[in-house]
């Protein structure tokens, strides 16, 4: 059996361009993000026990999923129930689960205000969907980190609904057979793999439920890694940056635009420090 890394993918934001964002974070920000963590299959198992262990002794019986638990809201309600100092300890405790947790952060962010300017008078109704940009892009810098230690890449997706769990399959299909659908003239710079690159690397595709402790990892870390790109100083990014959790983490600066995390159509974007 081949030696195996493991990209848990959730999703954030609205993926069409073109429909209007919903109801409005506090925030402000308007993003599409594909992303979560990478895993080595052998260390699989202890992250695994690491969010059993979590979920035990805080009596956790539903999936852990960070909207609801940063507005204490739908399961997790009840932490509105403890005083401040044990919800201070419940955040810290899942902080670290994340922290200790042999999983590294990786994601592709775009921008969707950045991405009509730039996209909407140039190809009017004929623009892609976000999330088959978001996949390419993050199912690249993730096969790039397998192939660097001589690993090949499961791709394991959230499962969302039909026509989008078939539209993420054939991104996939579409790697291996074709390579990436960017134009070559502006993606060169960021030295993309080839169809046969992909074909040699990419080993499955394996959606998961929601209720997968690793599909639960990727929720928990999606989220800072999308608000990083507009604020760096956001407390939960920092505290990844400084433990070495984002895959930046452990490149020179310099190779950031080919193998980082991608900030995608954030040309206009004022970056909060």
């Amino acid at each position: 059996m081949p030696k195996v890394v493991n990209f848990y993918l959730d999703d954030s934001g609205t993926r069409h361009p073109d429909h209007a964002q919903g109801k409005r974070a506090a925030h402000g920000y308007d993003w599409f993000a594909l992303g979560g963590v990478l895993v080595k299959e052998e260390d699989e198992d202890t992250a695994r026990a690491l969010h059993k262990a979590f979920c035990d002794k805080w009596n956790i019986v539903d999936a852990i999923h960070s909207v609801e638990i940063r507005g204490r809201t739908g399961n997790f309600l009840w932490l509105m129930e403890l005083s401040q100092p044990n919800q201070d300890k419940f955040f810290e405790e899942l902080y670290q689960l994340m922290r200790i947790a042999p999983v590294t952060g990786l994601a592709c962010v775009i921008d969707r205000p950045g991405y009509n300017a730039r996209y909407a008078d140039k190809y009017a109704g004929q623009r892609w969907m976000l999330c088959k940009s978001a996949f390419n892009i993050a199912v690249e810098r993730a096969a790039k980190y397998a192939r660097s230690m001589g690993y090949r890449l499961r791709v394991s997706p959230e499962r969302c609904n039909k026509p989008e769990d078939a539209m993420i399959k054939g991104y996939y299909e579409d790697l291996k057979t074709k390579g990436p659908p960017f134009a070559v003239d502006t993606s060169d710079k960021y030295a993309p793999m080839t169809a046969e690159q992909f074909k040699e690397t990419l080993y499955e595709l394996k959606p998961k439920k929601k209720s997968s402790p690793m599909a639960q990892f990727a929720d928990l870390f999606l989220w800072p890694i999308c608000i990083g790109g507009y604020h760096a100083g956001n407390r939960p990014f920092q505290r990844l940056m400084q433990d070495g959790k984002l895959i930046e983490c452990g490149m020179a600066s310099e190779e950031w635009p080919m193998l980082a995390t991608k900030y995608y159509c954030f040309d206009n974007v004022k970056r909060r420090p």
